[in-house]
């Protein structure tokens, strides 16, 4: 595989998982699908979808930017072939856990230093009761501060071993599903069962209060540090 095709893979994982982002905002906003499974009674505020979509879309075309032309310079750097398939699920846990680590104590400091608060996070927060790709409606220095903690987990790996191309593409897959679906207010009997692992209720309940529940992916953050709050 090229370094031309590690670029474009990675552009079409994102396109693919922000067109299920897509239609499931859509299922959300314009259907009566999810209603059994909704956490805030509340409805949306009228043309919500065409707010937010401008600096969805902003967001969206420099995350695509950013993430193609990262991934083309690293290509030297991956081991583009399937290895082990412990090897690969090690660097995805590994990176979850590092970005996990990293995006507690910046979104922790995003709530209490007050100039962040106002003028970055604030926008993010517009959303009390969120749909589906609202999660890449913050201001664009937020997102990319926020992709410091992927950046060093790989930068960590690489000590050790090359960065696995299917390990970085399942990382970048699972942490885009992830963040669409706890942007949901939809909370599935199926995620509500998974050990540690965030709901949408813990991050739904952030967006309602405006306070605790700073982690992402998993929960075991906000339980070390007594942050997890409205159970």
């Amino acid at each position: 595989m090229t370094r031309e095709w590690v670029a474009i893979g990675t552009v079409i994982m994102l396109l693919g998982s922000n067109l299920f982002g897509l239609v499931y905002s859509m299922l959300v906003l314009k259907t009566k699908f999810f209603d059994s499974f909704v956490i805030q009674e509340k409805p949306y505020q009228k043309s919500i979808f065409s707010k937010r979509m401008p600096l969805f879309l902003f967001n969206f075309i420099l995350l695509l930017s950013v993430s193609g032309v990262g991934a083309y310079f690293l290509y030297d750097l991956m081991e583009i072939s399937w290895t082990s398939w412990w090897i690969i699920a090690l660097q995805v846990l590994f990176a979850f856990i590092i970005d996990d680590f990293w995006f507690y104590f910046y979104h922790k400091w995003l709530h209490e230093n007050k100039f962040m608060l106002k003028h970055v996070h604030s926008i993010h927060h517009r959303a009390t009761k969120p749909f589906p790709l609202e999660y890449l409606y913050v201001h664009p220095l937020e997102w990319m501060m926020g992709m410091i903690g992927v950046v060093v987990a790989f930068a960590v790996i690489l000590i050790f071993m090359p960065i696995n191309l299917y390990a970085f593409w399942i990382f970048g897959l699972l942490r885009n599903l992830h963040e669409i679906h706890i942007h949901s207010d939809i909370e599935m009997p199926f995620f509500s069962k998974i050990p540690l692992l965030s709901k949408t209720k813990h991050h739904d309940d952030h967006h309602a209060y405006l306070k605790g529940n700073y982690a992402s992916t998993f929960v075991w953050m906000d339980r070390i540090f007594k942050t997890n709050f409205y159970k």
